[in-house]
């Protein structure tokens, strides 16, 4: 192997806490101090290839600044979701003042985690129902924690797992190729012996007898069982609703049919039921395959209840300015055609044109297979800290309600589901881990990429950093003084910070936010780490 050493920094360059990205021959590299001792990594998050330098560090945690996947400066092992792999870390010597930097000469962007092979003596069977990202992200815990027998993964769905946020957004906007959605290759799972059954549902899992009961007739006996089946997309009871050309949209499979159809049958009035974020980011996308669009929804501005009106009368101008027609404070009451539906009918009695309707009106837990559990209310599945439910029974994503930060919480965040997975798969597989992250979601609107932090539903007060109008600011949102999310548009370093002092419960009060000469970089960077 060829090595390539360079000089890349002098030891006043950078105080504890401090990074910078570098260059040894043609390798990018991310150094950073961790209180007296420099470290380097490969430079760009192993996700999408964000630059990790536009992130934030903190202790020895650097956070991507675009979908906050979070890695170790001082080995480059992935520590949170989004991403799958590790980042390959390098040789750094010190000699004087003067930081050097060791690398191969065909140094690696990314290193796949060491896990565990198969033992055929191991009998032990750990079945996942689902196929989505949390059952990807628990096998794999459960790999790279030793777990040697049988894993089993039971989905209904005929792709491996994906990126499944790109099927209302760049998928459906045909700007994504089915190569570049799966979150592993094929070969992965043949190499550590994960092994999936596609295109079978569960149809009944007993958790006394440790039994399920599958689609194609077949018994499985397992000896601990993760649920994590996501949610299934709420359709309306409305007359009608059986016509061709009306969808949900919830898996590669919907978002394919529905731009296949758009594009054969050169649809050009689509409706979408629905102001919620699918229903949205679903907007955006039919119109630019070409299709006029209009939003009908009972609310009066877009994702007012969760953001506050003065952000979603920004996403709706956004929109509005982009060609999508609202009709807001309006109820479908029946979908007409033949054997296609060829308009819906408004509550005030208007009729609109429609080639295609697709339902955005939210998901419910997948769950109802389940026996021997008690469920909540709304279908979810009770977990505790270690997203246990019962004796040998773990459950993950969508359907759980766990806790967070004092609160029971059931969240249906992609990235959330993610971490979930992990931490199932870690337990699972033997080794004590809790959820200690917090909630981050991302959403694609017109092309502007808008970053949410944090959870909460009834805030008192919402603070504004920045002007909306410019699409660049943070609006923190209160509830009892203290701030309990954040969301961001053009200002992601601020957002990763913000997700660093909710997580270790050092955000600032309320009131230093209302402070013109308040900065909150320099506020994070003088915390001790």
């Amino acid at each position: 192997m060829t090595l390539q050493q360079a000089k890349v920094a002098q030891v006043s360059d950078l105080a504890p806490g401090e990074m910078k990205q570098v260059n040894v021959g043609d390798t990018e590299i991310l150094l950073a101090r961790y209180k007296d001792d420099f470290f380097a990594t490969a430079a760009h998050c192993t996700h999408y290839g964000a630059p990790l330098i536009d992130g934030a560090l903190h202790g020895k945690r650097v956070v991507c600044p675009w979908h906050h996947a979070c890695f170790d400066v001082t080995n480059g092992d992935h520590i949170e979701p989004p991403g799958c792999d590790s980042l390959p870390s390098f040789a750094v010597s010190v000699d004087g003042e003067e930081v050097y930097v060791t690398v191969p000469e065909d140094a690696a962007t990314q290193r796949t985690p060491q896990m565990q092979n198969r033992d055929q003596a191991n009998q032990k069977l750990y079945l996942i129902v689902g196929g989505g990202t949390a059952a990807q992200y628990a096998a794999e815990a459960m790999r790279t924690e030793g777990f040697n027998g049988k894993i089993l993964m039971i989905t209904p769905e005929d792709e491996t797992p994906y990126d499944r946020v790109n099927c209302s957004k760049a998928y459906l906007q045909d700007d994504a190729p089915d190569d570049w959605m799966p979150l592993r290759p094929p070969e992965f799972y043949q190499e550590h012996d994960i092994e999936i059954m596609h295109g079978v549902k569960v149809d009944e899992l007993d958790v006394d007898k440790k039994e399920a009961l599958l689609s194609n007739g077949d018994t499985i006996h397992y000896d601990k069982v993760l649920l994590a089946t996501g949610g299934k997309a709420t359709a309306p009871d409305i007359p009608g609703v059986e016509l061709d050309n009306i969808f949900t949209l919830r898996s590669m499979k919907d978002s394919k049919q529905i731009k296949e159809l758009v594009k054969q049958n050169k649809i050009k009035k689509a409706i979408v039921l629905g102001a919620s974020f699918i229903g949205m980011e679903g907007a955006w996308s039919l119109s630019e395959l070409g299709c006029e669009v209009t939003v009908v929804s009972p609310d009066e501005i877009p994702f007012a209840k969760v953001w506050g009106q003065e952000v979603g009368q920004m996403i709706q101008d956004l929109h509005k300015s982009n060609g999508i027609n609202f009709q807001l404070n309006s109820k479908v009451t029946e979908f007409k055609g033949t054997q296609k539906v060829s308009s819906v009918v408004l509550d005030n009695g208007d009729s609109l044109p429609a080639e295609l309707v697709l339902i955005g009106i939210g998901v419910k837990p997948a769950t109802q297979f389940v026996k021997g559990l008690s469920l909540e209310e709304d279908g979810g599945v009770t977990v505790d800290e270690h997203f246990q439910a019962a004796k040998d029974v773990y459950a993950a994503g969508d359907i759980a309600h766990f806790q967070y930060k004092g609160e029971k919480k059931r969240i249906e965040h992609w990235r959330v589901a993610c971490q979930h997975g992990r931490i199932a798969g870690y337990n699972m597989a033997g080794k004590p881990e809790v959820y200690d992250s917090v909630p981050f979601f991302w959403t694609g609107q017109q092309g502007i990429k808008i970053r949410y932090v944090g959870h909460v539903k009834d805030f008192d007060d919402i603070i504004y950093d920045g002007n909306i109008e410019d699409q660049e600011f943070i609006a923190y949102y209160v509830k009892d003084g203290a701030v309990k999310a954040a969301l961001g548009l053009n200002r992601d370093k601020e957002m990763v910070i913000i997700e660093e002092l909710i997580r270790i419960d050092h955000m600032p009060v309320a009131a230093s936010l209302k402070n013109p000469d308040f900065k909150l970089e320099s506020y994070f960077f003088q915390l001790e780490v």
